[in-house]
């Protein structure tokens, strides 16, 4: 499909302005420290609520909901600055991110009036329940099961890879509500949302082997889920779901997860006067440059309520695969030496970036996925 061209207005750039110079700063005030990879591995509650009291979550929302109404392409401006900054957004991501135009696209007016107000205050976090253990990438493998009792619904499964459920306080939960037939596995399958604090859920944390941890392994024991917190329609669970899949994989965060050592080693470049390395490094610039321009031309079509499924698995693919690449350059273009403790930023930029890279082109649907996807999707048209 052709997306469009953005051009930013004169009013889109002040706003820019003003969401730079706010974050730089809380830089400058020691609020937080510029981190890789912050959209998943930042998660700091205090900083989410300053971001909440600045009404810069929900900006597109309507204003029933505390709300701005804005356009994506703000949103997408905010969180462009958010991620090339390093902020510690992690906390109220994925509910600022899918949570929110779910409900909004599928929930009930209850719904929306409970967790939309507080989700915009930076006080409520989601976290998504899809992958389960010894599935694999195959999604509508889903075993968890949903069995009906009065006034609500028994859980009982475990999701894996959730990430940051162990700090918030609902899950999309992907649910099979009826029987599983091998042959149409994506029927029965539906969406609810769970209470992370209810009794029956145990969480687990999957650390890292340098011991930082925000994916987690989330059990359900006969955890009950009244029968207002199921989103949308029974048995549509997998079409809700690949419309909140759009938000996740199109985003600036599948581009700019590295963009701060990328930033920084570009002025230690510049500091050396080392022409050739900059001429490697700006070769990247103009990479991501590209990249950004399709993944804006995403949220366009987002925002006009389109189809996007396919360029958003082309932005997904070829996004995390820059992200990647940009710590291996780096190495090669500078004389570093990374450490996770480091004082000099170069340095733990590099070592964050080195070591959470490889989960890049996993998370959000491995690349050989969404390969198929983009591949069905050029032999349908």
């Amino acid at each position: 499909m052709n997306l469009p061209t953005v051009q930013f207005t004169a009013e889109q750039e002040q706003f820019r302005q003003e969401v730079r110079a706010f974050l730089q700063q809380h830089i400058e005030e020691g609020t937080f420290q510029t981190k890789c990879d912050s959209w998943l591995s930042g998660c700091d509650p205090s900083f989410s609520k300053i971001v909440g009291d600045k009404n810069l979550i929900g900006l597109t929302w309507p204003t029933e909901y505390g709300g701005q109404a804005r356009s994506t392409i703000d949103r997408y401006i905010l969180t462009e600055e958010l991620l090339a900054a390093g902020a510690p957004v992690a906390a109220h991501w994925i509910a600022d991110r899918q949570t929110g135009p779910l409900l909004l696209r599928f929930g009930t007016e209850e719904q929306k009036q409970f967790f939309l107000p507080k989700i915009i205050a930076g006080e409520c976090y989601f976290a998504i329940g899809l992958s389960e253990p010894n599935s694999g990438s195959d999604l509508a493998s889903v075993r968890t099961r949903a069995e009906k009792v009065d006034g609500g619904w028994i859980i009982n499964g475990a999701k894996t890879w959730t990430s940051n459920a162990h700090d918030a306080h609902y899950m999309i939960t992907l649910v099979r509500t009826g029987a599983y037939n091998p042959e149409k596995k994506h029927e029965n399958l539906s969406q609810v949302i769970i209470d992370l604090h209810a009794p029956g859920i145990t969480i687990t944390p999957i650390s890292y082997l340098t011991g930082e941890h925000h994916f987690n392994d989330v059990f359900f024991d006969n955890v009950f889920v009244p029968d207002e917190r199921v989103v949308g329609t029974l048995g549509n669970g997998w079409k809700q779901g690949l419309a909140e899949l759009a938000f996740e994989r199109s985003g600036p965060e599948r581009i700019l997860s590295t963009f701060p050592l990328l930033n920084e080693a570009i002025e230690e470049l510049k500091r050396q006067g080392d022409e050739r390395g900059l001429a490697e490094a700006v070769k990247l610039v103009a990479e991501v440059w590209s990249l950004r321009n399709l993944s804006i031309g995403v949220a366009k079509v987002l925002e006009e309520e389109g189809e996007v499924s396919i360029p958003a698995a082309l932005v997904k693919s070829v996004g995390t695969k820059f992200e990647q690449k940009v710590p291996e350059i780096v190495r090669l273009l500078l004389d570093v030496y990374p450490r996770l403790d480091a004082e000099d930023k170069i340095n733990r930029l590099l070592a964050q970036s080195t070591l959470h890279a490889p989960g890049f082109t996993i998370r959000g649907g491995t690349s050989e996925i969404l390969y198929g996807i983009i591949a069905k999707g050029v032999i349908a048209q």
